[in-house]
């Protein structure tokens, strides 16, 4: 997490400084714009527009919330708004992120068939479900830090969280138990 002092020399035109803060939201960014959008063309680009927002915008922040929350607020809404400009477009693009590739074949395999259905589980719950479950297990957010990034009080995160861990539940119940297909 950038301290005060690099984000209080980003804000007075340190480039460094300023490059070393994107370099890193870069990835946290991108996890939350792919989870939501759900391929990773559009993740990318997601990512590059908030990332610009920032750059741009980064002398507005004040420290009333963590750089980080500020700054997934940023990328939510970047994708909130590539979402309803693509609404019918948004393809279930399923490619597995690179972290995998020091895996045996079998195991590639394998890993990207669950990872295929948790991530077409997670795209079938409701934006604001699919949200909190992106903040709180792929952010690793505390519920104090997803309430402040979405503006929701803290019962509304817990009550979508439980929700969506209901609904993910019997998605794949009923995905493993038709044998793959819903």
């Amino acid at each position: 997490m950038p301290d005060l002092e690099l984000i209080e020399a980003a804000k007075r035109g340190d480039q460094a400084a300023m490059v070393q803060i994107l370099q890193h939201l870069e990835l946290p960014l991108y996890r939350t714009a792919y989870y939501l959008l759900g391929n990773e063309d559009d993740a990318s680009d997601a990512t590059q527009e908030a990332l610009i927002k920032i750059y741009k915008k980064l002398h507005t922040y004040q420290e009333k919330a963590s750089l980080e929350t500020w700054a997934q607020r940023i990328v939510r809404n970047v994708c909130m708004d590539f979402f309803r400009k693509k609404k019918d477009e948004i393809s279930l693009d399923m490619d597995v992120p690179d972290n995998h590739k020091g895996l045996q074949i079998e195991g590639q395999i394998e890993n990207r068939l669950v990872y295929q259905d948790l991530q077409e589980a997670v795209m079938q719950l409701r934006p604001a479900y699919r949200e909190v479950i992106v903040l709180r297990y792929i952010q690793d957010y505390s519920y104090q830090e997803i309430a402040d990034t979405l503006c929701l009080p803290m019962n509304t995160v817990k009550s979508y969280l439980f929700r969506a861990r209901q609904e993910l539940h019997l998605w794949l119940k009923e995905y493993d138990q038709g044998g793959g297909k819903r």
